[in-house]
């Protein structure tokens, strides 16, 4: 039979197999090749065999995910240099991702147009109706595959999620006034099964400001600021990393307004990053 795993518990994995979960074990060569919640495998008495995966995330522990709904609020301040960053490592990853706008009675409305207007062209959906105390419809419908939810903490994450699934399946964190971010609260990496997919309720993304690292060179970076492609081929040299040059098309577009100069900012910080990444190895 073949399923997909939905849930690790020390040596026991839950596998969803389209008509009920079963509980059972892996066997000793599956367990030392790795398996992971996300994973597509074929059993019988025991998971025997692990399917050809789309990407594995190491932290947090998932395999084949789909869609990466990326969290913003006003409260924190969003860090759209993290957003970026998820964004990029989503496209290195094989992931779509999703820009969502949450907690919308405390989101003004210029707030909302500025984070529209930066992320113009760029062909990332952006949704707005996420409230969760009004339900989260507009996600609901964007579920397709395996799904994750990536943020700052205290955007509201657990929250979207507890009202998706209509139930206390992920235990919410209340909010440090003192320093105006969250307490993290979940603890392990499980699936639950949300009208045509998955949402994986996960601990791990809230980290991924600290332990994300992108596997790309700095002359690949500007690849993949879908923003930015139809003006690299103004720039007049062939490695141009646009930054402080003459004859750079980015920088003209970023000059008259054609790119967002907040949206360009960000990729000279990630740039800078890479750069040093690349000097430590």
């Amino acid at each position: 039979m073949k399923g997909l795993v939905i849930k690790k518990n020390a040596g026991l994995y839950e596998v969803d197999t389209g008509e009920s979960a079963v509980t059972i074990k892996a066997s000793g060569k599956v367990k030392k090749q790795g398996l992971y919640v996300g994973d597509s495998v074929e059993f019988q008495e025991v998971i025997n065999k692990t399917l050809p995966r789309k990407n594995l995330l190491i932290r947090p522990p998932l395999a084949n995910l789909d869609k990466l709904f990326i969290v913003i609020s006003t409260l924190p301040k969003p860090d759209l240099v993290l957003v970026d960053k998820l964004i990029l490592y989503c496209y290195e990853n094989s992931i779509t991702p999703v820009l969502v706008i949450n907690k919308l009675d405390l989101c003004e409305q210029a707030f909302i147009q500025e984070i529209k207007s930066i992320y113009k062209n760029t062909g990332i959906k952006i949704l707005t109706s996420c409230h969760c105390e009004k339900g989260a419809t507009e996600i609901e419908n964007q579920i397709k595959g395996i799904c994750a939810f990536a943020g700052q903490s205290a955007v509201g994450k657990s929250s979207l999620i507890n009202s998706l699934l209509s139930q206390q399946a992920a235990q919410v964190g209340s909010l440090s006034k003192k320093l105006a971010v969250g307490k993290q609260t979940t603890r392990m990496t499980t699936l639950y099964k949300v009208q045509n997919g998955y949402i994986a309720d996960t601990a791990g993304f809230s980290l991924l400001d600290a332990a994300l690292v992108l596997d790309m060179k700095p002359n690949e970076l500007s690849r993949y600021y879908y923003d930015f492609l139809d003006y690299i081929k103004n720039c007049k040299f062939l490695d141009c990393l646009h930054q402080n040059v003459s004859h750079c098309g980015i920088i003209e577009a970023v000059n008259s307004g054609k790119i967002n100069k907040i949206r360009y900012q960000n990729y000279l910080k990630i740039l800078n990053e890479l750069k040093e990444n690349g000097r430590k190895v």
